[in-house]
Parts: C-alpha cells; sequence; structure tokens
C-alpha cells in the first residue's frame, strides 16, 4: 500500500496526515506549517504536544515544531519567534511513493507582515516521512528589491519520558550563550548534557549530529544550513509560568532546536537561504 496524504481537522484547525506503508506518521497544521505530531514505525510519539495548547487558529500552538521566523526569540523588534508560526500556510506541493510522503507548504508577504517586517519573501516548508526519519527543510527567498536579514529555528519539542534521565550528546566543545546566565560565552566541556535546572543554551557553529539518549531509545539529531542548536528546558518555575503548559510539562518535554540565531541571514533580491533538521527514531 503507498503512503498517504489527507486533509483531516486537528483540535478543530485544518491540518494534513501523512502516513507510510511502514506505519510511520505524522501530523501537520496549515496554521504555521507546524508538526504536531510524528511517531516512526511502531507507532511511539516523538514529538511534545502541550495538552493545554491552544488552537484557534490564531495563536502559537505549545509543542510539535513551530516554525521561527523571520526572528528567533527576542532578538530583535518584533514579536518573539516572529511571525510564521502565527500565519496560515498553504499547501503546494504533495508527493508520495511505498516508503515516503513528502507535503511542502508555503507563505508569502502580505499587507500584515509587511507592517511588521517591510519586506517581500517567500518561505517554502518540506515536511518528509520516511521509515525511522523526519526530514524537515526551510527555504527562505527574496522576492522583493531589497536585501533583507532574518534569524530562524526550527522550535522542536522532543517528548521524553523523565527529562532528568535524557542526555545530549554531540555538544562536547562547543561555545554556547546561556541566557539563564545573563547571555555569559561558555563552553560546554562535559561528555553529555544532562537537563538539571533551566536550561536555554544557544550554541555556536555546531558541526557534528546530535544524539539524545533515554532509557530505551535514542534519537539522532542532525541540521543542515543552521549553523546553531537551541537547547531549552523551562524546568519547574518557568513551566508553571506558562499558561498553555502544565506545571509539570518540564518533564515530558526537551527542546533541540536547528537555528540561525547567533548571526542574521543576510539574503540578497532573487535568492534563497535553506536549512534542514533531521530526526532519526533509533
Amino acid at each position: 500500500m503507498p503512503a498517504t496524504i489527507e486533509p483531516i481537522e486537528f483540535h478543530g484547525q485544518p491540518a494534513l496526515r501523512l502516513a507510510t506503508a511502514s506505519g510511520a506518521r505524522a501530523v501537520v497544521a496549515l496554521h504555521g506549517a507546524q508538526v504536531l505530531s510524528w511517531a516512526p514505525p511502531g507507532g511511539e510519539e516523538r514529538l511534545y504536544l502541550s495538552p493545554k495548547a491552544v488552537f484557534d487558529g490564531h495563536s502559537a500552538v505549545r509543542g510539535g515544531i513551530p516554525v521561527c521566523f523571520p526572528q528567533f526569540a527576542d532578538l530583535g523588534p518584533l514579536p518573539a519567534h516572529g511571525f510564521a508560526r502565527n500565519r496560515r500556510w498553504s499547501l503546494t506541493t504533495e508527493r508520495s511513493g511505498k516508503d515516503f510522503a513528502l507535503a511542502g507548504l508555503t507563505l508569502a508577504d502580505d499587507e500584515a507582515t509587511r507592517a511588521l517586517w517591510p519586506y517581500a519573501f517567500s518561505a517554502e516548508l518540506s515536511i518528509l516521512i520516511e521509515d525511522s526519519r523526519l526530514d524537515l527543510e526551510l527555504e527562505i527567498t527574496n522576492t522583493g528589491d531589497e536585501a533583507f536579514e532574518f534569524t530562524a529555528a526550527l522550535h522542536t519539542y522532543l517528548a521524553v519520558r523523565e527529562v532528568e534521565e535524557s542526555r545530549i550528546e554531540g555538544l562536547h566543545g562547543f561555545s554556547y550563550r546561556d541566557k539563564t546566565d545573563a547571555d555569559r560565552i561558555q563552553r560546554d566541556s562535559g561528555d553529555a548534557l544532562v537537563i538539571e535546572s533551566e536550561t536555554d543554551r544557544v550554541y555556536h557553529e555546531v558541526s557534528r549530529p546530535l544524539l539524545l539518549r533515554e532509557y530505551h531509545r535514542s534519537l539522532g539529531v542532525n541540521a543542515d544550513g543552521f549553523p546553531d542548536v537551541v537547547v531549552w528546558n523551562p524546568w519547574i518555575e518557568r513551566s508553571a509560568a506558562i499558561a498553555d503548559l502544565p506545571d509539570d510539562g518540564f518533564r515530558r518535554m526537551l527542546c533541540i532546536e536547528a537555528a540561525a540565531a547567533r548571526q542574521p541571514v543576510r539574503v540578497q533580491p532573487g535568492e534563497s537561504w535553506w536549512g534542514r533538521q533531521t530526526l532519526v527514531a533509533l
């Protein structure tokens, strides 16, 4: 049986369900082009979606993989994480075969985006599921007549059994900006990063794949085109203060995000930039 891509409603909002013959599946909302669910063959969910997430077609959805563009976090004058995650994207590409399903969604500038960020652009997010792999590729094209700069991220919320028992391997030796310590630049010297308190780090120029280890499973995380890696967990006090996250939500999630955050990306008229994040269930 070939893979399928079908329109559905998810919490009352338009979405797509991708499924392969091997049992991989994903749900992608048109609001924000946001992947809300991904399970490799075997059916175990690998993305965290808050049970208190708001699905009103306007607000950012807590969990899954929000697209941050044209601003990451508060690194600029726009609302945090930009506007792409709060906009309705259009389905423009559907391809499937026996072992894969691919959907492409696009967003272009309009009067509302130009009121916030006065540039002409086209953004495309391609979502591919294949066997135990999820690929997301974000391409930004400058469709105007002047250069622009942006920061961006794929704000990936990974589902974990217990965050305290999870280990991120592969960050040894890389420098990072620690938002929980007055943005001080530090160097990671441990064999693995273990989350034991609030964590908000932007690792710079990460050049090798990462591995998230849990009790009984692992997840490979690789980025191409995105130079930075963000690791975030709000921990106890911050989690309790976030309205759309349960008080104990921090225990079930860990964000490992492909990002272009340290240095803005500059795109000339008529040119494009792309970045990719790949998750592989092991």
